[in-house]
Order: C-alpha cells, then sequence, then structure tokens
C-alpha cells in the first residue's frame, strides 16, 4: 500500500515538472526568434529552474512526512485504495502484557564472611524428656496399684466365697448380694476412712446364724484363725452385771486382734450374734472402736452384726406386700431390700447410736419350697437318702402363716429343720 502511494504521488509530480517545463519550452520559443531578449530568457529560465526545485523538494518533504505519521498510526493515505483482506482488524496500538507482581520474600541476611547458612533451628528442651519419664513412672506405679489391688481381691477369695454362700444359704438372695458388694468394695482399697460395719437382720430360723458361720469359715481359710472373732453374747456375757466388765474384756481383745492383723497386713473379722442381747456397755465400747476419730489399724476391720431386731416389721411388710409384687425371684429380692432399710434404720437409730454406723441388710421369710431345699441340704449331710415324698412330710409339719397370694412362709424358718432330721 506504502509503495503503491509513493508511486502514485512521485507520478504526479513529475508530471507537473514536465507541464511547467513544456509550459516554458514554448516561452523560450517564442522568445528566441528576438535575440535582444536573450538575457532576460535566460535568467526567467534560471528562476523557473529554481521554482521548480523548490517545488519538487516541498512535495517530497510532504510525502516523507506523510509517510511517517502512516507508519506510527497504521492509516492509510487518503488516495490509497482500500483492499480487503482476511487478517482481523489491526489494533491502533500494540497491547503491552502486564508483569504479575511478585510479592517481595524477606531477604535472608548472611554474615558476610563464610558460607551461607540456613537459620539454626531452635534447641529442644530437656524438659520434655523429663516430661515423658515422668509419665512412664506414673503410668508404672498406677499399673503395679491396679495388679495389686486385684491381689488384694485374690487373696480374700470372694468369688469362693459367692458361690458357698449362694448354695449354702436360702432364699437370701437380696441380702447375699448386697452383703458381698459391701465385702469387695471394702477389700478392693488399701487406705479406709472407717471400719466396714454390716448388721443383719431378720426374724428367726431365717439363716442369719447359719451365714454368720460360713462367713467366719471362709474368712479363716484365708486370713487365719487368730483373726476371725466369733462372739455370742449369751456365750460370753449372760449377766447383765458383768457388762462393764465385759465391754472392757471385749475392747482389749479386738485391740489385740487389730494390732496383729495390721503387722500381717490383713483385715480382721469380727461377728457378734444375737447382737439383740447386746447390754448398753458393750454397745458404747463398739461405737468408740467402730468410730473414724480411731487410729489407722482400728479403720481396716469388717464388723458383722446379726440380730433380730425389726423382725416385726420385716414379717408384717412381707405378708401385706406378696399379693401385690408381680416380678421375677431376684427382682423380688432387691425390691425387698430396697423397701425395708430405711423402715429397719429409723427403728434401729432409736434403739442404740451404733446403728447410725452400720450398712443395715434385712432377711425375709422363707416360702414352703425354701424349708423343703433345708431339708434336703441336712439330710444329704447327714448320709440319709433324699426322698422327695419324706422331704414332704417333714416340711408340711413345720406351721406356716396364712397363704397370701400363693406363698406359703415359715414361722420358724429351717431352725427346726435339723432337731426333725435327727429324729430320722
Amino acid at each position: 500500500m506504502s509503495d503503491q502511494e509513493s508511486s502514485t504521488s512521485t507520478s504526479q509530480t513529475e508530471g507537473e515538472v514536465d507541464t511547467e517545463m513544456e509550459g516554458e519550452g514554448e516561452n523560450d520559443s517564442k522568445h528566441r526568434d528576438s535575440p535582444p531578449l536573450q538575457m532576460s530568457s535566460f535568467s526567467s529560465t534560471l528562476r523557473a529552474v529554481i521554482r521548480i526545485k523548490q517545488k519538487y523538494q516541498a512535495l517530497k518533504k510532504r510525502r516523507q512526512e506523510a509517510e511517517g505519521d502512516g507508519a506510527l498510526t497504521g492509516a492509510t493515505g487518503r488516495t490509497s485504495p482500500k483492499i480487503f483482506t482476511f487478517d482481523g482488524t489491526t489494533p491502533t496500538a500494540l497491547s503491552v502484557p502486564q508483569k504479575k507482581k511478585r510479592k517481595r520474600r524477606r531477604r535472608v541476611m548472611y554474615p558476610n564472611r563464610g558460607r551461607r547458612r540456613a537459620p539454626p533451628k531452635p534447641a529442644r528442651s530437656r524438659a520434655k524428656y523429663c516430661l515423658y519419664l515422668l509419665f512412664a513412672i506414673v503410668f508404672v506405679q498406677v499399673y503395679n496399684a491396679i495388679e495389686n489391688l486385684d491381689d488384694h481381691v485374690l487373696r480374700y477369695d470372694l468369688e469362693g466365697l459367692d458361690k458357698t454362700l449362694r448354695r449354702e444359704v436360702f432364699g437370701q438372695q437380696g441380702a447375699v448380694e448386697g452383703l458381698l458388694s459391701h465385702l469387695k468394695e471394702y477389700l478392693s482399697t488399701y487406705v479406709h476412712n472407717k471400719p466396714l460395719v454390716v448388721s443383719l437382720h431378720g426374724p428367726s430360723g431365717v439363716g442369719k446364724s447359719h451365714l454368720g458361720r460360713l462367713l467366719a469359715g471362709h474368712f479363716r481359710s484365708v486370713v487365719g484363725e487368730t483373726l476371725v472373732l466369733q462372739y455370742y453374747v449369751l456365750h460370753h456375757c449372760p449377766q447383765e452385771a458383768d457388762a462393764l466388765q465385759c465391754a472392757r474384756d471385749l475392747s482389749a481383745l479386738i485391740s489385740e486382734i487389730v494390732e496383729r492383723a495390721e503387722e500381717e497386713e490383713k483385715i480382721p473379722l469380727f461377728i457378734f450374734d444375737e447382737a439383740e442381747h447386746m447390754h448398753g456397755e458393750i454397745l458404747d465400747a463398739l461405737l468408740q472402736l467402730v468410730s473414724s476419730k480411731q487410729s489407722n489399724e482400728y479403720l481396716n476391720a469388717i464388723y458383722l452384726f446379726l440380730s433380730n431386731l425389726g423382725h416385726s416389721h420385716i414379717t408384717k411388710h412381707m405378708l401385706h406386700n406378696s399379693s401385690s409384687t408381680s416380678m421375677s425371684k431376684s427382682g423380688r429380692h432387691s425390691h425387698f431390700v430396697k423397701e425395708l432399710t430405711p423402715i429397719l434404720r429409723n427403728t434401729l437409730e432409736k434403739l442404740h447410736v451404733l446403728w447410725t454406723e452400720a450398712d443395715i441388710l434385712p432377711l425375709g421369710l422363707l416360702e414352703k419350697g425354701q424349708v423343703m431345699d433345708c431339708f434336703l441340704d441336712e439330710m444329704t449331710r447327714e448320709g440319709f437318702y433324699p426322698d422327695h415324698t419324706n422331704i414332704e412330710r417333714l416340711a408340711g409339719e413345720i406351721e406356716y402363716y396364712p397363704g397370701v397370694g400363693g406363698h406359703e412362709y415359715s414361722q420358724t424358718g429351717c431352725k427346726q429343720v435339723v432337731a426333725k432330721v435327727n429324729l430320722l
């Protein structure tokens, strides 16, 4: 496009120059014939040449300026022809891509001398390793404590005691479970803030003394004969006049056993049968022994009281609530213990302050089927053939309360079983 424009403008300029020169030639031819005018014609010719040269230079300069402006703006000349191309429209200005600004990183200052090195890592504190060591020591101590607690419980063989009581004691599932729960909780720890005091209450013949004998025999086998005391009030202190001296002797005997148990690192067992016949002086002495103000060796002991105190409340409750109870046998026993415990506590606390320190467990009346189990066990122990017909006959000789809700409760429990079996 630019070449065509320049050639066109050049041809136009040359045409104009030729036209002017032809005009000048005609003028010269007109004046040649006149010699006097030769000098004037020469000067006019020179002026014409100069004028043509100036005009040519002006046109050349104007053409160069037009070519320069077209190259910068990309615009075509006025006389340039428009030529169609498949190329897109050329941009009027070249777009310059902008560079993304990069975040300036912090310069790491290095010393002037020496090699470049990374920043030094912070030094690890030695206290961290000491903390790890402390955790390990605590873990080992806790683990050993748990193992020792298990060994302590295994020493008393509570699982064997559980099997013995469930096999030998009839109709007192709720009381047996409560007693074993108290023993397991107490014997599973070393440090105690008070001794374990449990009081079993029930009518005559329901198995209180039998339960006490089973506990005494089991603890004699695990802690030794000298650390178990069975105290029968009617045997050891039958006279009320000797109550004060009996209280002193009992306190001295318990102190001796407790000190011996502390030396052997064992827990002694004290069983008080027929506790309803205890005199006030003996109860006062025992209250001082079971209080938490005593020294540590007196706090590591088990006291078991067996009595028929509150038996009238137990009998009345069972006869009035047997027909309204519609649940399983185990659930009935647990419900019976839960309901009677607060009733017995209110009655016993009025008799003496000692019962406020005790965990009370009631023993209920025995049904006819449970009395037959007593006969079966006693006959097997004595070597008699366990004839079911004979057992029913012996059980029928026992006196019972009037049937309530399909239950027949014995008035004397299993108290007469041994005597009747001995008569066979």
